[in-house]
C-alpha cells in the first residue's frame, strides 16, 4: 500500500510539472504569434500608405536632378547651331551627345556676361570629377589668399550642385562615377590645396572610382591657380581693378587653368568664369571642360547694381545669399539694400532698438547686425559689396513714431496721415522731421553702424527721394520749403561724414528728385541714381551740371512693372512688364549720344526690384535671368548692328544656357520661352 501511494504521488507530480510546462510552451508561442501579427500589421500599414501616396515618391525622385534627361535626343552641331536629333541606343552606332555639350562646342563662347575682349576655346573637351579639382595659391598677400580660399571653397560646392552630387546619395555618387568601369575598386579623394591656408570642410572627401591604376573620366587633376601679386586690397571701392586673364592648358593628364588678377575682385571674377566653361555632361554623369583657353577680361562700367526693397515685403538671409551668389556668377558688382521704408523698419538697430520694435511686421521679420554681418561677409566671397539705405527724409513711417515716448520730440511727420495721396507717394505716409536734431543724431548712428557692419568703402547711400512738400507745409508753411530739404540732405552728408570717422566719403549717392536739379548738392561728391524715364530731360541736365550718374531708367531697369495695379485708387503700377530684351537692348549712353567726357561721368547702372507685389515666393523670376541681362550690358556692353529692338540670337542662346546654370545652382529663374525652343535652338526667333 505504502508503494502504490508512492507511485501515485509521483504520478500526480509528474503530471503537474508537465502541465506546467505545457502551459508555458502555449504561452511563449501565443507571445510568439501575437509579435509577428503586431508586426506584419505595421508592415501592412506601411505598405498601404506607400501605395496609397506613389505620387510623394515620385516627386521626390524628380526632383533630384534639376535639369530632367534627355536620352532621347542627341544633338549636333550645325552651322553654328545645334540640331535635335532623336537617339535609339540600341540602333545608332553614335555616343548619344547631350544639348549642353553641344551647346558648348558649337559657334560662339558660351559665358555670360560675354568678355570684354576676343576669347579663345579648343573644340576639344575632356572629361573629370569635381574630386579632381585642386587649388594652388600664388599671392604674397595673406588676407588676400585667404579670400580665394573662401571663393575656391564655395566653386567647388557650386560645382558639386552641377555634377548633381548634392542631390545623390554616395551610392548614387560611386554608381555615376563608376557607370563606365566594370567591377571598380574606390578609393578616398580630397581636394589638396598648396597654401598654408586650412583645408575647408566644403572641399571635403568624395568618391572616385578607379580600376588598377585606371581613372574614371580623362584627368587626373584639374589645378587651379589663382594668382594675385598687386594689390592686398579686400575693401570695395570703386576704382577696384576688376579685370583679369584666364589660361588653360593640357599636359599629361593634367589640366592647369590659370586665372591671374591685380585684385581679389578680379580673380573672383575669373572664377566665375571658370565656373562657366565647366558643365555636367549627362550622357557620360561627368563634368566637361575645355583642353585650352583664353581670356582677357575687364568691366565696362564700374558700377553693376541690384537693389533690393526689404520693407515692403521682408526677405530671408538666405533668400538674399541666393541672390548674391547669382550676382556673383553674372558679375554684378553692387547689392543695394533697400532695408527700411514707410512701411516697416526691420533693421535691430544696437543703439535705437525702438525703431524695429515700433516698425518690424513682426518678430521673426527683422534683421539683427549678425544677419547683415553674414550677408556681408557673404557677398565679398562673391565679389559683391553691400550697400545699406534707410531712405530719408521720405519714406519714413512706420518705426519713428516713438519719439515723444521718449522725450525726443515728434521725429517724423504726417505718419500715417489720411488721405495718404496728398502726403506721400503710396501708404502708409512719413517724413522725417527736418528741424528736429534728434533725428539727424538717430540718422548719424544708423549710418556708424552700417558702415561698421559692411566695412570700410568709398560710396554710401543717403535716399533722398520723393520727398512731399505738403506734408513739411502743415509744419512749416513760413519755410523755403525746398530750401529746407536741401539743408536736411546737406545735414545728413555731415552727420555721414562724422559717422566715418570726421572723413568724407568720396561718393554719396541720392535718388535723383525735383531736388538735384537745383544744384544744392555739391556735384564733387554726389553721385544721382536717377530712376526716371530714359527721355526725361533731367538726364542731360544732371551730366551738364557735372554730376555722376547712376542709371536706374523706369522704362527699362524697373524689375517690378507690368503686374497690375495693387490698390484702388492712385497710379499703383508701371506698365508695360520689363522683358529680358528691353533690359539688355537699354544703353543709354548710346541713344542719349554722349561725347567722352560725359560717358566717364556714368558709373554704370541698376536694376531695382520693388516689393509691393513681391514676397519670397516670387523673388527669384521677378530677378531673373533679368538682372542677368543687365549684368552683360554693364559688363560687356556688346555693340550690335540690329534693330533697337531686336536682339541677336547668339544672345538668346547664351541666355538661355545662363538660366539653365541658375536653375542648375537652385534658383528658380523664369523661363525664357517653350522648352522646343531651348532645344531648338534659333527656331523660334
Amino acid at each position: 500500500m505504502l508503494l502504490l501511494r508512492r507511485l501515485r504521488y509521483l504520478f500526480k507530480m509528474s503530471l503537474a510539472v508537465s502541465l506546467r510546462r505545457a502551459l508555458l510552451v502555449l504561452l511563449s508561442g501565443a507571445i510568439f504569434i501575437l509579435t509577428v501579427l503586431y508586426w506584419n500589421q505595421g508592415v501592412i500599414k506601411t505598405q498601404a500608405y506607400s501605395e496609397a501616396q506613389p505620387r510623394l515618391h515620385v516627386q521626390r525622385d524628380r526632383n533630384i536632378d534639376p535639369i530632367p534627361l534627355e536620352k532621347s535626343w542627341t544633338y549636333k552641331c550645325d552651322h553654328d547651331r545645334c540640331v535635335r536629333v532623336n537617339y535609339h541606343k540600341n540602333e545608332d552606332n553614335a555616343k548619344r551627345v547631350s544639348f549642353i555639350s553641344c551647346s558648348m562646342t558649337c559657334g560662339d563662347i558660351n559665358i555670360w556676361p560675354h568678355p570684354t575682349s576676343k576669347s579663345l576655346v579648343s573644340a576639344h573637351t575632356l572629361r573629370f570629377s569635381v574630386e579632381d579639382v585642386h587649388l594652388r595659391l600664388d599671392s604674397p598677400h595673406r588676407d588676400v589668399r585667404k579670400q580665394l580660399k573662401l571663393a575656391f571653397d564655395w566653386f567647388i560646392k557650386e560645382l558639386r550642385q552641377i555634377q548633381r552630387l548634392d542631390y545623390a546619395s554616395h551610392t548614387d555618387e560611386i554608381s555615376m562615377a563608376a557607370a563606365s568601369v566594370s567591377e571598380p575598386s574606390f578609393r578616398l579623394g580630397l581636394h589638396k590645396t598648396d597654401t598654408d591656408v586650412a583645408e575647408s570642410p566644403l572641399a571635403g572627401s568624395l568618391f572616385s572610382a578607379t580600376f588598377g591604376s585606371h581613372r574614371v573620366g580623362d584627368l587626373d587633376s584639374l589645378q587651379v591657380k589663382l594668382s594675385v601679386h598687386g594689390s592686398d586690397q579686400l575693401n570695395f571701392n570703386l576704382d577696384n581693378d576688376e579685370s583679369y586673364k584666364l589660361s588653360t592648358t593640357y599636359e599629361h593628364r593634367r589640366i592647369l587653368v590659370h586665372i591671374t588678377a591685380q585684385t581679389f575682385f578680379g580673380a573672383r571674377h575669373g572664377l566665375s568664369t571658370l565656373q562657366q566653361l565647366i558643365w555636367y555632361d549627362d550622357e557620360e554623369r561627368l563634368l566637361r571642360t575645355y583642353v585650352s583657353s583664353l581670356i582677357n577680361d575687364e568691366p565696362k562700367f564700374r558700377y553693376r547694381g541690384l537693389m533690393l526693397d526689404t520693407s515692403r515685403h521682408f526677405f530671408s538671409v538666405d533668400a538674399i545669399k541666393r541672390t548674391i551668389s547669382a550676382m556673383g556668377l553674372a558679375k554684378l558688382n553692387r547689392f543695394h539694400w533697400h532695408i527700411t521704408d514707410a512701411q516697416s523698419f526691420p533693421y535691430i538697430s544696437r543703439n535705437y532698438p525702438e525703431l524695429a520694435e515700433h516698425g518690424a511686421y513682426s518678430e521673426s521679420e527683422t534683421y539683427s547686425e549678425q544677419d547683415v554681418r553674414e550677408v556681408t561677409e557673404f557677398a565679398k566671397i562673391f565679389g559683391v559689396q553691400v550697400l545699406l539705405e534707410v531712405d530719408a527724409p521720405a519714406h519714413a513711417g512706420n518705426g519713428w513714431d516713438w519719439g515723444p515716448k521718449r522725450g525726443l520730440g515728434e521725429l517724423s511727420l504726417c505718419i500715417n496721415q489720411q488721405p495718404w495721396s496728398f502726403y506721400c507717394g503710396e501708404p502708409p505716409c512719413g517724413q522725417l522731421n527736418p528741424k528736429n536734431n534728434h533725428t539727424y543724431l538717430i540718422l548719424q548712428r544708423l549710418y556708424e553702424e552700417f558702415l561698421k557692419l559692411t566695412g570700410p568703402t568709398d560710396i554710401f547711400h543717403l535716399g533722398g527721394d520723393e520727398v512731399n512738400l505738403d506734408c513739411w507745409a502743415q509744419y512749416f508753411n513760413d519755410t523755403d520749403l525746398r530750401g529746407l530739404w536741401c539743408d536736411f540732405m546737406l545735414q545728413s552728408n555731415a552727420r555721414l561724414k562724422l559717422a566715418n570717422g570726421n572723413e568724407a566719403l568720396r561718393h554719396v549717392v541720392v535718388w535723383s528728385s525735383a531736388l538735384t536739379n537745383t544744384k544744392c548738392l555739391p556735384n564733387s561728391q554726389f553721385v544721382v541714381q536717377v530712376w526716371g524715364g530714359s527721355t526725361w530731360q533731367e538726364n542731360y541736365d544732371l551730366l551738364d551740371n557735372g554730376y555722376n550718374v547712376i542709371f536706374s531708367h523706369v522704362d527699362a531697369w524697373y524689375l517690378d512693372c507690368g503686374f497690375g495695379s495693387w490698390r484702388a485708387t492712385g497710379d499703383a503700377a508701371c506698365s508695360p512688364y520689363r522683358t529680358w530684351q528691353n533690359v539688355y537692348k537699354h544703353r543709354p549712353w548710346e541713344r542719349m549720344r554722349l561725347d567722352n567726357k560725359r560717358r566717364k561721368q556714368v558709373l554704370g547702372g541698376e536694376a531695382c526690384l520693388w516689393t509691393e507685389q513681391v514676397d519670397e515666393n516670387q523673388l527669384d523670376n521677378r530677378l531673373w535671368p533679368r538682372a542677368a541681362a543687365l549684368a552683360e550690358r554693364l559688363w560687356s556692353d556688346p555693340n550690335d548692328d540690329h534693330d533697337f529692338d531686336i536682339v541677336p540670337p547668339e544672345v538668346f542662346r547664351r541666355i538661355s544656357l545662363f538660366r539653365n546654370r541658375l536653375v542648375e545652382l537652385g534658383i528658380k529663374a523664369e523661363a525664357l520661352f517653350p522648352k522646343y525652343c531651348v532645344q531648338n535652338p534659333g527656331e523660334c526667333i
